[in-house]
């Protein structure tokens, strides 16, 4: 009998490499009790993709529901039989998933609206940035948290490629590569890549493409207050005293001028 040759997936590649739904839950829920003195229930995952981190919530609280919304199906229908199968039956039941423009506002209103890994810069163009800021606006509880994590500094927008090999249980030795392609200083726009060189030493090039407006912070605080929100806050990441980061985030108002750096902007209802 012929074996069948196992197709390359990209999918738990890239959730092994890029991915952290634990830290994100734990921001979320940082932010929110900090600045709302509560506990945050209900999280939309915008641009969701194999929605790991609404499986994650829904993990982490009883009482916590998650909404999930991406317009591609194939990452959704990947999460359905992975990260989902996963959860036990009562936190299935709390988990939805939404195939949708992120632009759309929902009937049901959230404590925590989230969109992770820099995915919002997909909108190049102010006016579809607030079209998406006011469609999340309509779509947050009163005291409702819109939170975006973005990436920038000079090391973000250098054409440079970067490295990382992993050991994983059924995946073997493999190697992961951030590919900055390109950018253009005058329009801000990036072009990314990632790559995997997988455990038989296949390379397997342009998995993820990524053709970006690589926002600014002020940009999108001014844009937020120009869409309704009341407020907005910045959280940026703690170092320690050798300069590298502690995975904590801190509500600033001056930032490091590091070269690479993450940091989330906060719309507050």
């Amino acid at each position: 009998m012929k074996k069948t040759k196992k197709t390359f997936d990209k999918y738990r590649h890239y959730e092994n490499s890029v991915q952290t739904p634990e830290e994100h839950v734990h921001i979320f829920e940082r932010m929110f009790h900090e600045i709302r003195g509560r506990e945050g229930l209900s999280l939309r995952e915008d641009f969701c993709g194999t929605y790991l981190i609404s499986c994650e919530w829904v993990k982490s609280h009883p009482r916590r529901t998650a909404v999930g919304i991406d317009l591609d199906s194939e990452p959704l229908a990947y999460g359905k039989v992975n990260g989902f199968r996963k959860l036990k039956p009562s936190e299935k039941k709390r988990v939805k998933i939404l195939q949708q423009d992120v632009c759309i506002p929902t009937q049901q209103k959230f404590d925590v609206i989230g969109a992770g890994n820099f995915s919002f810069f997909i909108f190049k163009e102010r006016d579809q940035m607030k079209r998406y800021f006011k469609a999340a606006l309509r779509s947050l509880s009163p005291d409702g948290l819109f939170v975006l994590e973005m990436a920038g500094g000079p090391g973000f927008i250098e054409t440079a490629r970067e490295q990382k090999t992993y050991t994983v249980k059924g995946l073997g030795k493999y190697t992961y590569y951030w590919d900055q392609k390109s950018y253009d200083p005058i329009r801000h726009h990036g072009i990314y890549a990632i790559h995997f060189k997988d455990s038989k030493g296949v390379m397997h090039r342009n998995c993820f493409t990524y053709d970006w407006r690589v926002w600014t912070v002020p940009e999108l605080r001014e844009l937020m207050l120009e869409c309704g929100f009341r407020k907005t806050a910045v959280y940026w990441e703690e170092m320690d005293k050798r300069g590298n980061g502690t995975g904590e985030y801190i509500q600033v108002e001056e930032g490091d001028n590091a070269f690479s750096w993450i940091a989330f902007v906060v719309g507050m209802r």
